[in-house]
């Protein structure tokens, strides 16, 4: 049997991580409003993983909940120490398990398959070489 890649995500202070096991389902960069504000930057850029992909969380996390596109509640963990966002939880994606690719802190780390919500990205923003870009979330 092969052995599993095991992936850990920390904020800056290193108190808040999550350990994955495996690649990531899907990775998505997100030119959207919330993200840009979430991440400070122009665009936020998330690995989603099925939650029995999760071997285990450490440390304190703070709650911030919002109301996504769907309708449903985003679920955010971050550090109360240094502020960074970790991983959430979208409900409208109840198997999933969203973390901050920049968490992972792994300059090989898988680059983004699409970049969405580009109706709200700066213009020099571009999604990599050969992935689409949606105006909205494609669903």
């Amino acid at each position: 049997m092969g052995e599993t890649t095991m992936r850990e995500a920390a904020c800056a202070c290193g108190g808040l991580k999550i350990t994955l096991r495996g690649d990531p389902k899907m990775v998505s960069s997100c030119a959207c409003q919330a993200c840009q504000r979430r991440t400070g930057s122009a665009f936020g850029v998330t690995a989603f993983f099925a939650h029995d992909q999760v071997a285990g969380t450490e440390g304190e996390a703070n709650i911030f909940q919002r109301i996504g596109e769907s309708g449903k509640p985003l679920i955010f963990r971050f550090c109360p120490a240094c502020g960074s966002t970790v991983w959430w939880e979208p409900l409208a994606r109840p198997d999933r398990v969203a973390v901050a690719a920049g968490a992972f802190a792994d300059p090989g780390f898988p680059a983004p398959q699409r970049l969405i919500w580009t109706d709200y990205k700066a213009a020099w923003v571009h999604a990599p070489e050969g992935a689409p870009e949606f105006p909205r979330s494609p669903g």
